[in-house]
């Protein structure tokens, strides 16, 4: 589904990704982790198609980023960290808006859109101005939004941030389903290591731009050298990390 050849970005001198690799198949939820300054934003924006690489190559399903943007972005549905959206639209308005965006019919909008809306607990806020959500309502406005179009590919950068327990049970619940039945690839980055844990396939750890492991959790185990059973353990060994507990076991004494 997702093939990244050689994918590199500069901004001028500072290479903030360096000749990425990597091979995501159908229907996998993929984790794409790294600490903060890592290039993960920056990779993310290249794969929806926000920013253009410096050097290299994105296929989406077959579909190169740069040369056909149009078909490859109608495949993916982006759900960014931070749910930017038009306040003075309802939120059936901003659906509506999605739904145009995609070529979506009425008959089609109509369905999906008041389930979608039932889904994520928000039909009897939908004649509602968006400015009067809270945040986790915005969350969850933008995901169903990003699910309308039934997309191929979905590319969340920390999904479950802004969501009550509930909330984000049901949207790790519906990757999953997605995943399983529907064959939906989800690339996911975030910096809560125990959802990645619990939920990806396989992952990637990016350092500094470059790529330093990938595999599944006893594939990254075994790249790091260790057998501790958490993946805050193996991200920290693998991105430096132990060095700052040393510093802060030292700043105690």
């Amino acid at each position: 589904m997702i093939h990244m050849r050689n994918l590199t970005k500069m901004y001028g001198n500072l290479i903030a990704v360096n000749n990425i690799n990597l091979h995501v198949r159908r229907g996998e939820i993929f984790g794409f982790l790294g600490p903060n300054g890592a290039g993960k934003t920056t990779t993310i924006k290249m794969l929806a198609g926000l920013l253009r690489p410096t050097r290299g190559q994105i296929l989406l399903n077959g579909y190169d980023v740069v040369q056909h943007p149009i078909l490859a972005k109608q495949i993916i549905g982006f759900i960014p960290d931070r749910p930017f959206l038009y306040d003075k639209l309802t939120g059936l308005e901003f659906m509506q808006f999605m739904a145009g965006l995609y070529g979506m019919n009425h008959g089609q909008f109509e369905d999906r859109a008041f389930r979608l809306l039932r889904l994520f607990d928000l039909e009897q806020w939908s004649g509602e101005l968006i400015e009067s959500y809270s945040h986790g309502m915005k969350q969850r406005l933008i995901i169903a939004s990003a699910l309308l179009h039934q997309p191929q590919l979905i590319i969340v950068d920390e999904p479950l941030v802004g969501l009550d327990p509930r909330g984000a049970r049901m949207v790790k619940d519906i990757f999953r389903n997605l995943s399983t039945h529907n064959g939906v690839t989800i690339f996911m980055s975030t910096h809560t290591l125990e959802v990645a844990q619990e939920m990806c396939h396989r992952i990637a750890i990016i350092h500094e731009g470059n790529e330093v492991a990938l595999g599944t959790f006893a594939e990254l185990q075994q790249q790091a050298g260790i057998s501790n059973p958490r993946l805050e353990s193996i991200f920290l060994k693998l991105t430096g990390g132990d060095e700052m507990k040393e510093i802060i076991e030292v700043l105690k004494e």
